[in-house]
């Protein structure tokens, strides 16, 4: 399979990119390599690997998320820049018809 620049053209103007004509032409290159990379993938016997998502096992090395209090909260909320009892206060970000 081979790409032309008619289908590169179409691509970009599917994704609302302002191509050149170089880069018209690089990109049929270079995508046409990339398909190249892929029948040469498609060649191999894979009958005995099985299907993964990644190459290397993995395992998840995340902590345990635990609860631990600040230990000075007067401190805290005396270095924010804006405070509201004991609370921070900060900019409203969320914006209603209604209001």
């Amino acid at each position: 399979m081979t790409i032309d620049r008619e289908e590169v053209k179409k691509v970009a103007n599917l994704a609302r990119l302002n191509i050149t004509e170089a880069e018209e032409e690089a990109f049929t290159t270079q995508l046409n390599s990339i398909l190249g990379y892929f029948d040469q993938l498609s060649e191999l016997d894979t009958t005995d690997v099985q299907p993964t998502t990644r190459a290397i096992e993995t395992s998840n090395i995340t902590r345990a998320d635990e609860l631990t209090p600040f230990p000075d909260k007067e401190e805290l909320l005396k270095a924010a820049p804006e405070q509201q009892g004991e609370f921070f206060r900060v900019p409203k970000i969320i914006s209603s018809d209604e209001g």
